[in-house]
């Protein structure tokens, strides 16, 4: 788990960036235009790569979450990561550039190295730079192509970076949605993962689903940049699992959870049954977002 300080200026862009949407123009995609992507025909376990930034992981990690889920549903399945707190893709890449070169060569027997790929653009680019989005994405994509040519593609939709009672929340929700949906349908073979649908119809209450825990966020938390902490990264992780596999997994008894948000606190293994405050609602709201 990578809990590193987000750099200041980056809280400073996404704050400003707030009152300063810049979508794609004429932009009339939306999710039903973009297929599922199809995974490449595999003759071993599946390999899966996340790519991005502290939603991928930070309090929680999405990685860790989808392999627990997997192993509990005897889903073979080999996860690789790139990840670095508070930085665009590009930056992601030549912070990782070893490693990543390594990964991007690799090969397997059935011309696929990687079956899928989850890619999360930070949330200040995704918001309001949808050119250095695109130019982003197409960039690691070709990275991953050289060996995986074939690989069935999620373009992450991230969270609205404000609190979910700032007036502009919705405002800048749907912003990020139809600029990820805009990729989605730029990029070969790829699909959305809607995680940002998915946190939004846990604050609106779908479900009987209820955010507030002694007024307290029970999803998000953070000072400057709200991350996912246990119900929201348990609901992430069913929401992946459901829209590779398009089935709801069995929850595993305990996961890899946070014991808080403090400094010291670090991930241990939970009983999900009373470190998730409703299981079941934020999984039928992630099986409903697949």
């Amino acid at each position: 788990m990578k809990k590193q300080l987000v750099i200041f200026s980056i809280v400073i862009i996404l704050l400003s960036s707030c009152n300063n949407f810049t979508s794609t123009e004429n932009n009339t995609s939306n999710e039903k235009n973009i297929p599922r992507p199809t995974p490449p025909k595999t003759s071993g376990p599946p390999h899966i790569l996340f790519i991005g930034n502290s939603q991928t992981e930070y309090f929680v990690s999405a990685p860790i979450l989808f392999k627990e889920f997997c192993d509990a549903n005897n889903q073979p399945m080999n996860v690789d990561q790139l990840i670095t707190v508070g930085v665009s893709l590009q930056k992601v890449y030549e912070t990782n550039k070893t490693e990543a070169n390594q990964i991007f060569s690799n090969k397997d027997k059935d011309g696929n190295y990687f079956d899928y790929a989850i890619i999360q653009e930070s949330t200040a680019i995704a918001l309001s730079e949808i050119g250095n989005y695109k130019a982003n994405v197409k960039m690691i994509v070709e990275k991953i192509h050289k060996n995986s040519p074939d690989v069935a593609i999620y373009i992450y939709q991230g969270i609205s970076p404000l609190a979910y009672t700032d007036s502009d929340f919705i405002m800048s929700h749907n912003t990020i949605r139809k600029n990820a949906i805009s990729i989605a349908a730029f990029i070969k073979n790829a699909g959305l993962l809607r995680v940002g649908d998915a946190i939004k119809d846990a604050y609106d209450g779908k479900n009987g689903y209820n955010y507030l825990v002694e007024n307290k966020d029970n999803l998000r938390y953070g000072k400057h940049t709200l991350h996912l902490i246990n119900d929201g990264g348990f609901m992430q992780a069913n929401l992946l699992y459901a829209t590779i596999f398009d089935k709801k997994p069995i929850i595993p008894k305990k996961l890899l959870l946070i014991t808080g948000t403090g400094y010291y606190d670090s991930l241990r293994k939970q009983e999900v049954t009373t470190a998730i405050s409703n299981p079941n609602a934020l999984q039928e709201i992630a099986f409903d977002n697949k």
